[in-house]
């Protein structure tokens, strides 16, 4: 991804609260024959303050994305949605994109088979935490042998980034009454209305106002 100092994300805090909240990723890695891009959940190290992840992948995956081998990245893609050069008022636009990406790359640790399990098990309870009645990976009828059985099928592994990318392009190259339409138009209720992306232009925008603030307070 190509990396455009305006709409450059750098926050470490910021960054993982992107990965946490869209854990199902895009897996690129490449092999003798090419590159394979791949789609697994995948969750921070709750064990590190740093942007480390944690994964699986189905075997042969592991293989035609050299895992353990090769460079590896994982793209995790925030809201995202169409923008109307319409929202702009009367001016000269045309159409775009919102959205807000993080790509973490680096050569993966492969985790044993024990640790596997372990990220499996944190794949399964934080997504069957979410229900009335979760059902955990060791629940019955689940018994120890086909727990295993499965863990076989798959590869895990850790990955501490060696280089981050990270972008939110939210229309911060234009005016703050552009930005705000744009906010207005997203939440409501057009063909376009995304309030997830209107949320995150909202969260962006009153940071830069305090940012702004704080600035001409000094």
């Amino acid at each position: 991804m190509r990396q455009n100092p305006s709409f450059a994300m750098t926050d470490p805090a910021e960054l993982r609260r992107v990965i946490d909240a869209h854990p199902w990723a895009t897996l690129v890695g490449r092999d003798a024959q090419g590159t394979t891009a791949s789609h697994y959940a995948v969750l921070l190290d709750p064990e590190r303050e740093d942007l480390t992840v944690l994964g699986h992948v189905g075997r042969p995956d592991d293989l035609v994305l050299g895992l353990g081998r090769e460079e590896l990245t994982i793209v995790f893609q925030g809201p995202h949605g169409y923008v109307s050069p319409g929202w702009y008022g009367d001016t000269a636009a045309v159409p775009t994109w919102n959205y807000v990406a993080v790509h973490l790359s680096g050569i993966p640790e492969i985790l044993s088979t024990e640790e596997n399990l372990r990220v499996l098990e944190r794949l399964v309870d934080r997504f069957e935490g979410a229900l009335p009645q979760p059902r955990g990976m060791w629940a019955p009828p689940n018994d120890d042998a086909f727990v295993r059985r499965l863990e076989a099928g798959t590869v895990g592994f850790r990955l501490t980034p060696t280089r981050v990318t990270a972008k939110r392009k939210l229309s911060q190259n234009r005016p703050d009454e552009v930005i705000e339409n744009v906010i207005a138009e997203l939440s409501g209720t057009g063909p376009f209305a995304n309030a997830a992306l209107a949320a995150e232009m909202r969260r962006a925008q009153d940071a830069r106002r305090a940012a702004r603030a704080a600035r001409a307070g000094s």
